[in-house]
């Protein structure tokens, strides 16, 4: 996947999206999926399952491709990695923090919450 790093979700108000099963991320590490018009990875870090957006927001590579270790995900393009918690792109690298979003897994399924501007879980 190539293509732009997400943009603000339409209406202003955040949108509570389900994704699929409580069981869609199965033992990956990293999943694609979309939550309506948003292309998003879905992350497994130790027990925490955050959602970002799937398209690096340097260069648009797909996350989905790289690596999640120690709590960042790495980029498969140009290795520089973002921290899970905030977003906050690794030392050395000037551009925007990669949009993460809040996860959460139900008995009905594994929902997420697009807001206006992506926002750290």
């Amino acid at each position: 996947m190539s293509g732009k790093p997400i943009s603000a979700a339409e209406g202003g108000g955040p949108v509570r999206i389900r994704l699929g099963p409580p069981t869609l991320l199965g033992a990956r590490a990293l999943l694609p999926v979309a939550a309506g018009p948003h292309r998003l990875v879905l992350v497994r870090d130790g027990d925490r399952i955050v959602a970002a957006e799937r398209a690096c927001p340097h260069e648009g590579a797909d996350l989905a491709l790289g690596r999640c270790a120690a709590g960042r995900l790495h980029c498969p393009r140009h290795l520089a990695s973002f921290d899970l918690a905030s977003g906050a792109v690794s030392p050395g690298w000037f551009f925007r923090a990669l949009r993460l979003f809040p996860v959460e897994i139900a008995d009905d399924g594994v929902w997420v919450t697009i807001d206006g501007g992506g926002s750290a879980p």
